[in-house]
């Protein structure tokens, strides 16, 4: 028989707090308090965008939710000890999370990542698959330690297909279903605190920002290197590319295309890629 949990919900998106809160209350569980980081470090200012995020969410909140804008870690865990938390579910928060933090829930911490750790640990592990032409994404839910995404792990799958064209709203559905199949599955295992398996030291790679270098075509790369540099940032945002001479002139490249093309094409490594959208690069 299912035990009835208080839990709280960290993550950064109206749909992803959305997803977090419609899995916990359809394994039973009451989430009682959301928290969304509006920097990339604790401490750190205000990222620009944060505040018309932080209206979204409060404007889509569940009656009798509360929302903490939390600007430390040492705040955000004084906050949460006033809820009497069962169990916290992080999904796509930045920070690092402290002791402070990390004891407050009865339960421990379980963190949604998306990769089949250990690989692409770090904050960008959505980049790095498209970067490195993966066909698929994994969906990893583990229990949080002080460790980047290192913590036992509680279920796991790689299931979602990655679109050739593919931004954030492409993505969602097919990342959404897996989110909501391996939560599921931890939740019903992480009351047991000897649940979890540890993750192996093979096969660990980190995935980190974007270098500054990435922001430039390299055309000693492989046209698929090239292809996928510019498939990153159309994720990113939209209006992203990687800025590349062609001509004499300094374009933003947009899209591009493997196969020939209307649009310009550009000499790689091991053959050509056409851009097939390009705008001026300022």
């Amino acid at each position: 028989m299912t035990v009835a949990m208080r839990i709280g919900l960290i993550s950064f998106g109206v749909r992803e707090f959305t997803a977090l809160h419609e899995v916990c209350a359809d394994a039973g569980h009451t989430p009682v308090v959301y928290a969304y980081s509006r920097s990339m470090r604790p401490g750190s200012a205000t990222d620009p965008a944060a505040a018309t995020t932080a209206g979204r969410i409060t404007a889509a909140l569940p009656a009798g939710m509360d929302l903490l804008l939390p600007g430390s870690s040492e705040g955000l865990g004084t906050a949460l000890g006033g809820y009497g938390l069962d169990l916290l579910v992080c999904f796509g928060f930045s920070w690092r999370l402290p002791p402070a933090v990390l004891s407050v829930p009865r339960h421990g911490v379980i963190n949604v990542h998306c990769s089949l750790l250990p690989e692409y640990r770090g904050p960008a592990p959505v980049l790095w698959a498209i970067r490195n032409g993966d066909l698929k994404l994994g969906v990893t839910a583990h229990r949080m330690n002080e460790e980047f995404d290192a913590g036992p792990i509680l279920a796991q799958e790689r299931s979602v297909p990655i679109p050739e064209d593919v931004t954030p709203d492409a993505l969602w559905p097919g990342l959404a279903a897996s989110l909501r199949r391996v939560l599921t599955i931890a939740l019903e295992r992480v009351t047991d605190p000897s649940s979890g398996e540890p993750q192996s030291a093979r096969g660990v790679t980190y995935a980190g920002l974007m270098e500054e270098a990435f922001s430039v075509v390299d055309t000693t790369r492989t046209s698929h290197e090239v292809h996928n540099q510019v498939r990153t940032h159309r994720y990113i945002g939209p209006g992203r590319g990687p800025v590349a001479n062609v001509a004499g002139q300094r374009v933003k490249v947009l899209r591009t295309s493997l196969t020939p093309a209307d649009g310009p094409r550009l000499d790689c490594a091991d053959g050509p890629v056409w851009i097939a959208e390009s705008v001026p690069a300022e």
